[in-house]
């Protein structure tokens, strides 16, 4: 095993007052990422003795570089990775030169990792962006320079490593810088530099490379030791998203968070975005004592002169650079999970310290990251990007993510599952027509509820197809309208002929179709109807959604539970033997699936039970 040369920057101590860079590394899988942050730990005299010694031990057993060591197991520290020989998670690593302290980030190439290349840009001043010289730009680089962009870094160098590889290195070079600066121009890097470098050797990593001398620019950590980031969060105007309202007793109220950006006084007047209510900070409360002002990155406690309505969520600014507060907004969105984005299913989005119910209503294009062309789009697939429109059944205080990242950045999250599904980076704010309002009636709900002597309820019937969903809510429907009782059948294929005709079976269709049946049934109810809804409705996400439009006890969900092999064997109108066939695309229980119900108000098991016996037993529970 050869060791490497002395550190050429070992032997100088680092300075006092150091301002830190945090950066990231990105590009294409195997372009050598976690070998130059080895590489820079090593130069910058970052490596002690036991790590050295390790590292060494590791090399032989995991290295990739012959009889030297392979620096990229500084960083790889998965036992997964080092076996694969790639990055798969983010890693990060804090080291420092004599002039700046760094905080990197090591992210994976893979494009089935991209959403881990998001998480550690989102923290980023700027982007170190690998190529390959000997393969050039690839998709997955074209994929990270447009993410780059999309999450705010404004600062990239292209380190265009293996240098040592290519016969003709300056020709190549200039190829390669030549190509990411005419697939960049539109992407707004206040800063975009190229460096030609070989991490496993070092050349014009901290030092001037001698085999390289028709480059005369910085080296890479020259480049990273001068970047200003001067446009930092302080100069920014105010924003602290309200994380707890810390009050231990009766003498104190207070507002715990963190300054996302801007600078807060004692004595500063601040609004609540959302109320528009305006008051003073009369103190800035942390462990060790008061502080006159707090600046961005800083966790603090404000106390204010008023006593006004604040909670978990809100957001402080100072008055004359308010947020926009809205219901419905634009943004960028990154899809991040196995299972596609299905626009009008409700998830959950964390924005700042806010956790609302979110839809995304629209999809106005997808990014082919390529070529950066807009693409027509219903629906998301894993690590594709495209520019939403989103709504959220009350006001939030959001901001453009360029401008301000705290306010202006989001994630969405699975309500079945809370699994991290998407991040988004908004761009505007939609606004409203001002003159839509809801309108106060004289005759409610309750007064038609007196007027049919029977209270109105919304049943849900969900089940296969064939499974006796239809046949038994228009029995149960002809004994309530001999009792007197005010109905209407809301049925699948009914639907489809008129208020959903434009509807197809795609998952995407699914949920719109299920959506807006569900704010007709909320409609009837309103009416003072008992309306059955008979759906197979096969998504949970769905039925939720519809189930949350109402009051409790309003809603009853009921589970035809035939079995598949049942229904197959009935198939009234010749749908599964289609399907079997390959002849009917997207049909639930062949090629989509069904997620039954798991705590249905009823369940109805057909076999062995005639439709009129079923519409008995619903009868018996409904106290209608």
């Amino acid at each position: 095993m050869q060791a490497l040369p002395d550190s050429p920057l070992a032997s100088d101590a680092p300075k006092a007052g150091r301002g830190l860079l945090r950066f990231l590394t990105c590009g294409s899988v195997d372009d050598g990422k976690s070998t130059l942050i080895g590489r820079l730990l090593y130069d910058c005299g970052n490596l002690p003795d036991d790590q050295l010694a390790a590292l060494e031990r590791d090399s032989r057993k995991h290295g990739t570089t012959g009889e030297d060591l392979d620096l990229a197991l500084l960083v790889d520290g998965l036992e997964a990775e080092r076996e694969q020989g790639i990055t798969i998670d983010v890693a990060y690593r804090y080291f420092s030169s004599p002039r700046r302290a760094f905080i990197v980030a090591d992210t994976p190439g893979h494009e089935q990792y991209t959403r881990n290349m998001a998480t550690g840009a989102s923290n980023a001043d700027a982007a170190v962006l690998l190529v390959d010289a000997r393969k050039g730009l690839l998709v997955q680089t074209r994929r990270h320079a447009y993410l780059c962009s999309l999450l705010g870094l404004r600062h990239v160098v292209v380190a265009v490593n293996k240098i040592d590889l290519v016969a003709d290195g300056e020709s190549v070079f200039q190829q390669i810088e030549a190509d990411i600066r005419a697939f960049t121009a539109s992407l707004g890097f206040i800063t975009l530099a190229a460096v030609p470098v070989s991490a496993r050797f070092g050349d014009n990593i901290s030092t001037p490379s001698s085999r390289l001398p028709w480059y005369t620019g910085p080296t890479l950590l020259g480049w990273l030791e001068t970047l200003d980031i001067t446009h930092d969060r302080d100069h920014s105007p105010l924003r602290f998203p309200v994380q707890y309202v810390n009050r231990p007793n009766v003498d104190f109220r207070g507002y715990a968070g963190t300054v996302s950006s801007g600078v807060v006084r004692a004595g500063d007047p601040v609004v609540v975005a959302g109320s528009g209510r305006q008051t003073v900070v009369t103190r800035i409360v942390t462990a060790d004592g008061d502080l006159l002002e707090a600046r961005a990155g800083q966790a603090v406690t404000l106390t204010l002169e008023d006593e006004i309505d604040i909670a978990r969520g809100d957001v402080l600014s100072a008055p004359d650079t308010r947020p926009e507060v809205a219901d419905q907004f634009a943004a960028h969105l990154l899809w991040m999970a196995e299972e596609e984005l299905l626009p009008g299913r409700p998830y959950l989005m964390r924005l700042g310290t806010a956790t609302v119910p979110v839809r995304v209503t629209s999809i106005r294009h997808k990014v082919d990251v390529n070529s950066l062309e807009h693409l027509a789009a219903r629906t998301l697939h894993l690590n594709e990007v495209g520019f939403c429109n989103l709504s959220t059944p009350t006001p939030v205080a959001v901001d453009p993510y360029t401008e301000f990242p705290g306010t202006g950045a989001f994630i969405l999250i699975d309500r079945q599952t809370n699994a991290t599904v998407g991040a988004g980076m908004v761009s505007f704010a939609l606004r409203r027509a001002t003159n839509v309002h809801r309108q106060a009636l004289t005759v409610d709900r309750v007064a038609r509820e007196q007027l049919n002597a029977h209270p109105a309820k919304a049943i849900w019937f969900t089940g296969l197809s064939g499974s006796g969903k239809s046949t038994i809510a228009n029995a149960l429907e002809q004994r309530l309208h001999a009792q007197g009782i005010h109905t209407y059948l809301l049925d699948g294929d009914n639907v489809r002929h008129g208020l959903n005709r434009d509807l197809g079976f795609t998952d995407a269709d699914r949920v719109e179709n299920i959506r807006r049946v569900g704010e007709v049934a909320k409609l009837m109810t309103d009416a003072g109807l008992v309306v059955l809804c008979s759906f197979i409705s096969p998504f949970r996400a769905e039925r939720q959604m519809v189930r949350e439009l109402f009051s409790a006890g309003e809603f009853v969900e009921v589970f035809v539970d035939t079995p598949i092999e049942e229904c197959i064997q009935r198939d009234p109108k010749g749908l599964y033997a289609r399907a079997q066939a390959g002849k009917l695309k997207n049909f639930t229980g062949i090629d989509s699936p069904y997620e039954a119900p798991e705590h249905p108000e009823l369940r109805i098991d057909t076999q062995g039970r005639t439709p009129e016996q079923a519409a008995d037993q619903l009868l018996g529970v409904l106290g209608l």
